[in-house]
């Protein structure tokens, strides 16, 4: 199945800890980063007296079910040390799952897609790098995108 990842980081050496966690996911069992968008920097939402976030968007393959492939995300996170003080916090490695193709899922765990994937510009952005046509595993996320006001992202390369 083909996932949908969102990766940010505020915390430290944000590149690196994007670079570092892209490299941990392709180190998983029967998983591939079969690509990733640019890399942008983003104003916190939600919590905004904090340093601002370099977020990506990655599309990667697995045998992983959804539930499989979101505990795997949090092992990640748990590996780089990240701590949760607080909803909308700083954090060293954040990664949601998006999208799963062809899945819609609504459990205690997990809702995909993301129950708030169409309110963050730094998840649709990235989306639109892999995505050019805006369409993502049948969803047209344009309406979203220009639904938005504020939230300022750019482009880091």
């Amino acid at each position: 199945m083909k996932y949908i990842l969102s990766i940010g980081t505020n915390i430290g050496d944000r590149k690196a800890n994007i670079v570092k966690c892209v490299d941990a996911l392709s180190l998983l069992p029967k998983t591939k980063v079969l690509r990733c968008s640019r890399l942008y920097e983003t104003e916190p939402v939600g919590y905004e007296n904090q340093q601002s976030f370099y977020n990506i968007a990655a599309e990667v393959e697995s045998s992983f079910d959804p539930h499989e492939m979101l505990g795997a995300c949090l092992g990640i996170e748990a590996g780089f040390g990240r701590v949760r003080q607080f909803k909308n916090g700083p954090r060293i490695i954040d990664i949601d799952l998006i999208f799963a193709e062809d899945a819609e899922i609504e459990s205690e765990n997990l809702i995909l897609p993301h129950p708030r994937y169409s309110e963050r510009r730094f998840v649709l952005e990235p989306l639109c790098d892999l995505f050019p046509n805006a369409i993502v595993y049948g969803t047209n996320i344009k309406p979203h995108i220009e639904a938005l006001s504020g939230q300022e992202v750019k482009i880091i390369d």
